[in-house]
This record gives structure tokens, C-alpha cells and sequence, in this order.
């Protein structure tokens, strides 16, 4: 399946690699160098299609459970006071997402938006640690009885565009798809004192289902 938030790219991509195999083929005289052109379209389409795909995942239930916004690999594991939302001391876990990950994203646990913030910046690589103070990115805090977790949507060096479609005040369902970042990107988790971590430097994360922590 295809995610709704890639319909204007993929098909921006098949009109493009239609009409250059078009050409290619009654225009370049070439016989290796047509094949060649054709077969770099056909890769170009798979490779578009493969960034913008969105399989289904089953959520753990739990209200205590933070789940894993994005799919990638966990870059960072450390404590940090966070005082933009959860006016607290907390627990950051960061998940980095190369091209060949899922890119959409999902809620990491069920509630109400409390906040939101956009703030433009710059692109830097997106596993380096600055790129959470730098680039481009969303701040998404959800609160859920006493609990709040902040979460971060940070563009990456190729990624250029962030998909949020959140609001202040927006009911949260854990596991519901809620936006993406659009090519190479980050996602940083901040979580409560106290809460036990699930995951170690290294782990694969899968949006949805990886169990990031499990708050107090």
C-alpha cells in the first residue's frame, strides 16, 4: 500500500519515467544506451514506490507503553531535562530513518495533542545529535492522564519536507498514522523520569509496534 501522503510525488514519478521510456525508446539510437536510460527510470520508480509504501503493523495495548513513532535504528539512548513540554527532567531515545525505511509515521501513545510547534532550520545529517537542535523539525506533545511524552519529527539532509497533520487539542490513538518526513530523517522520543526503556543503542524500531518504553 501506498501512504495518501505520497499520491502527488508518485505520481509526479510514473508521468516522468512514462514519458522518459517513451522517448528513450524512439529517440536514443543506442540500443545499450536505451535500455540503460529505461532500466535507470524503472529503478528510480521502484525506489519511489518502496520510500512511499505503508504496510499495516499491529500496536501493543497497554496504557503505559510508548511506541515507536518511526521505523529505523535507535542512535541515542540518554537522559536530558526537557523543560518545553514536559517541565521535567525525561529520557531521550532517538530513532534514525535512512531512505530505505518506512517513513510514515505514527503515534506513540494514545491521548490529546497538548502541543504543537513547527520551527524551521537547517539540514544537517540526521544522526548526528545537533540535527535536533538545528534542522528543521516538529515538536508533538501528547498527554494522557498525568503522563506526557514529546516527540520530535526532524528533517535530514535530504529530507525536505516534514507531513504533520496535528493539531493542539487532536484525540491521539496509539499506532495511528498521523503524518511522515519525506526522505532521510530523525525522530527523538522524550519520555518521563523514571520510565523503563525498551530498546538499546543499535535495535531495529518498527513504527507501531516497537515498544520504546513503558512510563510510570
Amino acid at each position: 500500500m501506498i501512504t495518501k501522503y505520497g499520491y502527488d510525488v508518485v505520481a509526479a514519478v510514473v508521468i516522468i519515467v512514462a514519458v522518459g521510456s517513451l522517448l528513450s525508446w524512439n529517440f536514443v539510437g543506442l540500443k545499450l544506451l536505451k535500455y540503460g536510460l529505461i532500466g535507470l527510470l524503472l529503478l528510480f520508480l521502484i525506489f519511489t514506490l518502496s520510500f512511499f509504501r505503508d504496510p499495516d503493523r499491529v500496536t501493543p495495548s497497554g496504557d503505559n507503553l510508548v511506541i515507536s513513532p518511526g521505523d529505523g535504528k535507535v542512535v541515542l539512548v540518554k537522559e536530558v531535562r526537557e523543560d518545553e513540554y514536559l517541565e521535567s527532567d525525561g529520557i531521550q531515545v532517538s530513532i534514525f530513518l535512512s531512505p530505505f525505511n518506512v517513513h510514515v509515521n505514527r503515534f506513540p501513545i494514545s491521548g490529546r495533542v497538548g502541543y504543537y510547534k513547527y520551527v524551521p532550520g537547517d539540514y544537517v545529517v540526521a544522526f548526528e545529535d545537533k540535527s535536533s537542535e538545528r534542522n528543521e523539525r516538529t515538536h508533538i506533545g501528547i498527554e494522557n492522564g498525568r503522563t506526557k511524552v514529546l516527540f520530535k519529527q526532524i528533517a535530514g539532509f535530504v529530507a525536505r519536507r516534514i507531513v504533520a497533520n496535528v493539531r493542539e487539542g487532536d484525540t491521539a490513538a496509539a499506532g495511528e498514522r498521523f503524518g511522515m518526513i519525506k526522505f532521510g530523517s530523525r525522530i527523538d522520543v522524550i519520555v518521563p523520569k523514571g520510565s523503563e526503556v525498551k530498546v538499546k543503542l543499535g535495535d531495529k524500531a518498527v513504527a507501531g509496534e516497537t515498544v520504546l518504553a513503558v512510563v510510570p
